[in-house]
């Protein structure tokens, strides 16, 4: 896969961008976090969209394992395998086993999961696939969380969502950690 943007260096990111997105690289626990240094290119852009994503993920309301438990979910949905291994290596630091990936990307209605989890994964689903929860599903998640993280939920899965045709439509290729953490390889 041909990156239709190439990552960016000093020169094509500024001075800020880039010793952002070397830190936000080591944070990643990668030698490039190119999602970062792709999207650095935009400048004032990506400072914006640093600032609204970190609302969300890592300083939002829901707990860091239910924020990964969806972001996951949408990576799975999506087929967004950058997405996907960035999480996973996030997901592992919040508690997400391999066991409960596995279980996030291949039965998110499981019985296994707590009823709250259960409605919150359902719920990433559904907002994908019709943009929108009908009142029986509102009523599910409800149930479970307050009004919010509600609105949080919805805005975290639509952003995740807007993230995946991103790094998708743009074809940023994913990092070279995943291949250190047994994650098989990309398209």
């Amino acid at each position: 896969m041909t990156p239709r943007v190439a990552p960016g260096g000093r020169r094509e990111l500024g001075l800020v961008n880039w010793l952002v997105c070397r830190l936000l690289a080591r944070g990643a626990g990668v030698p490039e976090a190119r999602v970062f240094t792709t999207l650095g290119r935009a400048r004032g852009t990506f400072r914006g969209w640093l600032h609204y994503s970190a609302t969300l993920m890592p300083f939002g309301r829901l707990t860091r394992y239910e924020t990964e438990l969806a972001i996951l979910r949408v990576a799975q949905v999506r087929g967004c395998e950058y997405e996907r291994d960035h999480h996973l290596r996030l997901g592992e630091r919040a508690g997400v086993t391999a066991e409960l990936a596995e279980r996030v990307f291949a039965a998110p209605d499981s019985p296994a999961w707590p009823a709250r989890h259960r409605a919150l994964l359902v719920a990433v689903d559904r907002l994908i696939e019709q943009g929108d929860l009908d009142d029986a599903q509102w009523a599910d998640l409800a149930a479970h969380f307050r009004d919010r993280e509600l609105i949080e939920i919805v805005l975290l899965v639509g952003h995740y969502n807007a993230l995946a045709t991103a790094l998708t439509t743009l074809r940023v290729e994913r990092d070279l950690a995943c291949r250190a953490h047994g994650h098989p390889p990309g398209r």
